[in-house]
């Protein structure tokens, strides 16, 4: 009666183990890039809110300074591909003819209006099934409006979902006599948000301005080094001395494609063997390149590749294909 007692209660065991598996599922997180862009014209509040309905795990906002050191949630440190600024100040662009958020105050940014994203040389729409260009009434908006409208639907809907900053080219605002970094890590302390435990995760392309906030500014968030280029998966034991995770190209995470399946490259397993998560951007199911299908992508990645979460522009389709998966 004991040995059956004691197998029944190792068989309860093993069936309450089981879910350890799914649990690693669940630590997949879906990011959503600079919004539901694919939905909504990118980093409006409008935005965040479709992807905060959409039930991601993080939003991102992609950080730069205006004139009067209002941090803006703005894809770039130009405004002339996603607003009408062009129109509405002809004479503020600069000797490059771009038009730059740095040389505009807050109150001047909110006279403008964001529209989905355009090439300001021609004016054609990038993705052109998205929003239409120049519909709608969006404005742009700082950080801490942005935080405050995720934090209220955080209260009001019962969920947590974390922001994912980005340091937006941290070496021109020094070149400008600008504090950017400094400015966002005290703003997001001032909102909660101090350590891993808090739902922010922090990022940059910039190596060694991402190693400074760890090692001189002394932060003690999550912080994940992006990567564009092929020679910084060299680098990898570098950046996990101060990097908590990666956020690479997808691309580099693919080899080769033979008879319809796809090989991989090391790198997520070296990554993994460092204790580094890896992010890879950016998820687009109307930009779908070597992938058949936005499924095929998913599957790939997230499943067959391993990575840990995946910045993506249309954040449902992500969400719905990982609650198949559990």
């Amino acid at each position: 009666m004991k040995s059956v007692l004691l197998f029944l209660i190792y068989l309860l065991l093993s069936s309450c183990n089981q879910p350890i598996k799914k649990a690693t599922m669940n630590k997949k997180i879906v990011i959503a890039h600079r919004g539901a862009s694919g939905y909504l014209p990118e980093h409006t509040l409008e935005a965040k809110t479709m992807a905060h309905a959409m039930n991601v795990d993080f939003i991102e906002q992609d950080v730069v300074l205006s004139k009067d050191n209002i941090p803006m949630v703005i894809h770039d440190i130009y405004l002339d591909d996603v607003t009408n600024v062009a129109i509405i100040f002809p004479d503020r662009k600069r000797i490059d003819n771009r038009f730059y958020v740095i040389d505009f105050t807050f109150a001047e940014l909110k006279t403008l209006q964001v529209s989905e994203r355009f090439n300001p040389k021609t004016g054609e729409q990038v993705y052109k099934t998205r929003f239409p260009k120049g519909k709608g009434n969006f404005k742009l908006h700082s950080l801490q409006e942005e935080i405050e409208l995720i934090q209220g639907l955080n209260v009001s809907t019962k969920k947590n979902i974390g922001i994912y900053p980005e340091i937006k080219d941290p070496e021109f605002h020094q070149k400008e006599g600008k504090k950017l970094t400094e400015i966002v890590l005290k703003i997001l302390a001032n909102y909660g948000y101090k350590t891993k435990k808090d739902k922010c995760i922090l990022q940059c392309f910039d190596a060694k301005e991402l190693e400074r906030i760890r090692v001189e500014l002394k932060s003690s968030l999550f912080l994940v080094q992006l990567m564009e280029f092929p020679e910084e998966t060299k680098q990898l034991n570098h950046f996990a001395t101060y990097a908590d995770g990666i956020g690479p190209w997808y691309r580099q995470i693919l080899d080769q494609k033979i008879n319809g399946k796809f090989t991989f490259t090391s790198l997520v397993s070296d990554a993994h063997q460092l204790g580094l998560k890896v992010h890879p951007y950016t998820f687009r199911a109307d930009a779908l390149a070597e992938f058949n299908s936005f499924e095929e992508m998913m599957e790939t990645l997230l499943i067959e590749a391993n990575i840990d979460g995946a910045f993506t522009d249309f954040p449902d389709l992500v969400v719905n294909f990982l609650k198949e998966k559990q």
